[in-house]
């Protein structure tokens, strides 16, 4: 299990997601408990989980949606996942 730490542009985001559509919302909540049990190897591969180049370098990302996005950063030991970002293509990049 994993510990989740949220950044506090996350956290905004979160809001932003929160606001937009409460389905949207749940649908993050699955993904968050899906991270926090198993890490990046709970993510189903429809969800196309993979590492970012560029000013996320380093960074995992997956699709919870075909536009709603969710960025962190995996630490193996000790188990810690930082939630970085969250949002649509637009919002992130």
């Amino acid at each position: 299990m994993y510990l989740l730490v949220r950044s506090s542009k996350f956290k905004q985001d979160l809001k932003r997601v929160f606001k937009r559509s409460a389905t949207d919302f749940e649908e993050t909540r699955k993904v968050l408990h899906l991270l926090k049990d198993k890490g990046v190897k709970g993510i189903p591969k429809f969800m196309k989980p993979h590492k970012l180049k560029g000013k996320y370098k380093g960074d995992w990302e997956c699709h919870i949606k075909p536009d709603l996005l969710i960025i962190w950063f995996q630490i193996e030991s000790p188990k810690i996942i930082k939630l970085t970002r969250i949002g649509s293509h637009s919002d992130l990049f």
